[in-house]
């Protein structure tokens, strides 16, 4: 794939940002589409929003469960970057209108607070780089109409990378076994979910290593400060205006994320939701 359709297929992933009309899969409309060119229509969307202002504030794991992997027929994970004006602050209004087509899930979030480059991270090189742990939603969407999503369509498109609520009760690594940490999702005061640390590749810190020898690989550091989604402990459930979403995990507390349309965003005088 040359360059022009790489950059004509960033281009029509950046239009489904702001006009909020998914388009048809890139994998129906560029037969040849490889995994370096989808990786690279992703970094293009990120170096056009940067140089307009937008800030790097971390990154996501997608696919890290195995039941994601068979569907997609592949047997790794893959990342997104995280910007600035993802982040909401928990129990704040989010306006559900901001996206295409919303899906949450709840994540075990690290905060590192030195950088990590790989190849060649170790998992006690990962945990010494983490700062603390948190409690976590991400809102996952596509810019693919009706998810309609392959392995390179959902890279290209920012491993489907939609907002971040984050918790407000950090924990330290060590105080607690991620691999056995449960959690349970509710949605309305309905449990939506339940699965434990375990599911992300064995351990979220897996996919925290995976993912600093993965972006090592391309040049790209893991910054002191910035926050690692390392990939959802069940599976995602739709969103819709209205819906509270509450993640409770065992040892590290709760979010809560909380859904309006715009207009009932609008009557509300004290919602501020970006951190």
């Amino acid at each position: 794939m040359d360059s022009n359709f790489r950059s004509s297929a960033a281009k029509e992933l950046l239009a489904a940002y702001s006009s909020r009309e998914p388009i048809e899969p890139l994998t129906s409309t560029y037969d040849d589409l490889t995994l370096e060119d989808a990786y690279a229509i992703q970094l293009l969307q990120i170096d056009e929003l940067t140089a307009a202002g937008r800030t790097i504030k971390g990154h996501k794991v997608g696919l890290t469960s195995a039941a994601m992997q068979k569907m997609l027929g592949v047997t790794e994970p893959d990342y997104g970057h995280l910007l600035d004006d993802f982040f909401y602050l928990e129990h704040m209004p989010i306006p559900v209108d901001r996206f295409i087509q919303p899906r949450i899930e709840p994540e075990i979030a690290f905060v590192l607070k030195k950088p990590l480059r790989g190849p060649g991270v170790t998992v006690h090189e990962a945990i010494a780089a983490i700062d603390f742990v948190l409690p976590a939603l991400e809102l996952v969407d596509s810019r693919i109409r009706d998810w309609r999503i392959g392995l390179f369509d959902t890279i290209a498109d920012n491993a489907s990378s939609g907002a971040v609520v984050l918790g407000s009760t950090p924990t330290d690594v060590t105080a607690v076994d991620l691999r056995l940490a449960g959690g349970t999702f509710h949605r309305n005061g309905q449990v939506v979910g339940t699965g434990a640390g375990g599911a992300v590749l064995g351990s979220p810190l897996n996919s925290l290593v995976w993912l600093a020898n993965t972006v090592g690989a391309r040049g790209i550091t893991l910054e002191a400060g910035h926050v690692v989604l390392p990939g959802s402990i069940c599976a995602m459930v739709p969103v819709a205006a209205g819906d509270t979403f509450t993640a409770t995990f065992a040892g590290l507390g709760s979010v809560t994320a909380r859904f309006t349309s715009s207009s009932d965003r609008s009557s509300d005088p004290s919602s501020n939701p970006k951190e």
